[in-house]
């Protein structure tokens, strides 16, 4: 089968590719991909043969490669040195493939939270069924200290993947009953599959839930309401009350923060 090649302006075969011709014009002075053709009137064309190369150039600068790397790769085209760049490349895109399904996972949980945050204009107090979780902890204090200055040490800690994931706190039952609702056990963040830290589990079963919207100087009255709602059903506390705020990035001011309270209900003896 015969073939003609064409010749293409910079124009032309910007067009075609569907990039700026100035981005031709920078790949050329950089010698990375340059017209191979020179027309009688001195103009410099590109063949249409070469648009699979610049194709191949222009995904390798999409898996992040830099010039130089591309430009040094160019050079000294070679079988074995293609093979080992696609395994280097498809290991980094495996890794990217399951940071982005964990963001993905992350940023529905964060939905499905803010979703649920209807509950605290209604000043909910319900029991409600909890899975199991399983939680990273740190021991943080929070008298006297600035939130900077806690994410610092959780940051430090967990990484900032586990930050993202959100910060809790949580506090014993006995802490609770006596008033003194400043003095945490400390912070937690879901584990996210981590097995190479201190875990705690919360266990599943029934939680006793509130709803606190505004700022965190009135969460003594909304464990008060905790305390007597337990009180009036007959219901037995135990264990930890988990903080957890559930609407941080979602709203413009401190009094629409929603902070969501679980109190595990002990199982009924006998």
């Amino acid at each position: 089968m015969n073939h003609t090649s064409f010749k293409l302006t910079a124009a032309q075969f910007a067009k075609l590719h569907g990039v700026n011709k100035r981005t031709l014009h920078y790949y050329d002075s950089i010698g990375l991909f340059s017209p191979r053709e020179r027309g009688e009137n001195g103009y410099r064309y590109y063949g249409e043969e070469q648009s699979i190369e610049f194709e191949y150039i222009r995904m390798l600068k999409e898996l992040n490669m830099s010039i130089e790397e591309i430009r040094r790769y160019l050079l000294r085209p070679n079988e074995t040195e293609f093979v080992a760049l696609v395994e280097r490349k498809v290991d980094e895109i495996d890794r990217t493939v399951a940071q982005l399904k964990r963001t993905k996972a992350l940023l529905l949980a964060k939905r499905e939270q803010v979703r649920s945050c209807a509950a605290a204009e209604r000043g909910e107090i319900q029991v409600v069924a909890c899975e199991p979780a399983r939680f990273l902890t740190a021991p943080v204090r929070f008298q006297g200290e600035r939130l900077s200055g806690i994410f610092a040490q959780v940051k430090e800690r967990w990484g900032i993947e586990q930050c993202r994931a959100g910060i809790g706190s949580y506090l014993s039952l006995d802490r609770i009953r006596e008033g003194r609702f400043e003095e945490y056990e400390g912070v937690f963040t879901p584990a996210l599959g981590r097995e190479d830290a201190e875990v705690l589990v919360r266990p599943g079963g029934d939680y006793l839930c509130g709803y606190l919207r505004g700022s965190w100087d009135k969460l003594p009255s909304i464990y008060q309401r905790m305390l007597e709602y337990a009180e009036a059903y007959r219901l037995e506390l135990e264990g930890y009350a988990y903080e957890w705020g559930m609407n941080e990035f979602a709203i413009s001011e401190e009094e629409e923060y929603v902070t969501q309270i679980l109190i595990r209900i002990a199982a009924p003896k006998g």
